[in-house]
């Protein structure tokens, strides 16, 4: 049920409240990318047979085998807890809207800011 249009102009003036009072906090309550489920996936999985790796490199005394394994560990934890390389969030699908250029509030403060444009025509 969406929002009815008193709540949306009061959701918006608390968050601009928020924003102008503590900008720190403002900002780690913005949107934040998540992690891509292939990278997860394919870390998880690195993890593991680098720890197969190890376990196989102590049980036949290879040494080279083990520390192999050990890196294809941390490389797949790594790989599993970063994010995008390019630097800019991952793109979720939308309703076929074109992806948008900040965050959730800055977004917000710009809707805000349009209304409020509106109003004083």
């Amino acid at each position: 049920m969406p929002l009815s249009e008193y709540e949306q102009r009061m959701l918006q003036q608390m968050e601009q409240q928020l924003r102008s009072d503590d900008p720190k906090l403002a900002n780690t309550l913005a949107d934040k990318p998540r992690p891509s489920v292939r990278r997860l996936v394919l870390g998880i999985v690195l993890f593991l047979a680098g720890l197969g790796g190890l376990v196989g490199g102590v049980a036949t005394e290879f040494v080279w085998l083990g520390v192999l394994g050990f890196v294809a560990m941390l490389a797949g934890v790594l790989l599993a807890i970063s994010g995008p390389r390019n630097g800019r969030p991952a793109q979720r699908k939308r309703g076929g809207s074109a992806p948008s250029s900040g965050g959730f509030m800055q977004r917000q403060e710009e809707k805000w800011q349009r209304r409020n444009e509106d109003r004083g025509r």
